[in-house]
């Protein structure tokens, strides 16, 4: 049986630190959150290579990485059950693998990812209330043995963040919809402006705003926010004019 040290000051700090952002009322943005969850785990296990992954909806998205990926970060989805990661988000348990991890039954290999050579890995379910919210994945160049210190952090950390990265996520997918919400109002207006002033129906008004966003290369909220604030103005001066 393994001897286990205590745990040094270090570690107690990151773990305390998690803690304490649990216990704020208002949780941070989920990029930020993950950020943060990422930098704790490099630290408690010294890694080449750190995933973390988010569950939405039926799926697993990349949403931070220790090494720079611009191009999949947010994009790369996994199923239930796809390759160690998806395996350990489908069944709620650790998996490590001390080498030639590419050779484990569950390993698929995603060429977007050229930490997928790597020798070793070792991922732990995130769990808020006993379901799986994400799956933090750590990763080394070389074989590497995972002792249970290790691996009883990382799954410490998992324990610790779920409900923390469960109500970030819902933050931000209020903000989402919200913005959502606020766009389709702005749109709803400047359709109506195009109708009245053009005489042409609904949809052609859609049409029009769509196509003058994608000329001028931008959302259709600023081209909506354009039509209505000069409508505004040609109100304004109207009235004036009256005056």
């Amino acid at each position: 049986m393994e001897n286990t040290p205590a745990i040094n000051s270090l570690e107690v700090d990151l773990l305390h630190d998690i803690g304490s952002r649990i216990a704020d009322a208002e949780p941070d943005p989920l990029h930020e959150d993950l950020g943060r969850v990422l930098d704790t785990a490099v630290a408690l296990v010294k890694c080449d290579s750190c995933f973390v992954y988010v569950l939405e909806g039926d799926e697993l998205v990349l949403r931070a990485s220790k090494n720079p990926h611009r191009d999949v970060i947010d994009r790369l989805k996994l199923k239930l059950g796809e390759g160690i990661t998806g395996w350990v988000a489908e069944h709620r348990t650790v998996v490590a693998v001390s080498k030639n991890a590419s050779a484990d039954p569950r390993f698929q290999f995603f060429k977007q990812l050229p930490e997928d050579t790597f020798q070793a890995i070792l991922c732990v379910p995130i769990l808020c209330r006993g379901k799986i919210t994400g799956v933090i994945t750590v990763q080394h160049i070389q074989p590497h043995v995972y002792k249970q210190r290790e691996i009883r952090l990382l799954s410490t950390v998992g324990f610790l963040v779920g409900a923390e990265i469960e109500l970030a996520r819902l933050e931000t997918a209020n903000e989402e919809l919200s913005e959502r919400l606020e766009t389709r109002k702005y749109t709803e207006r400047a359709k109506g402006i195009l109708q009245r002033e053009l005489g042409i129906s609904e949809e052609k008004a859609y049409l029009a705003l769509n196509n003058q966003a994608r000329q001028l290369r931008k959302p259709m909220r600023e081209v909506a926010e354009a039509i209505i604030l000069a409508d505004e103005v040609k109100r304004s001066s109207r009235s004036s004019s009256a005056c």
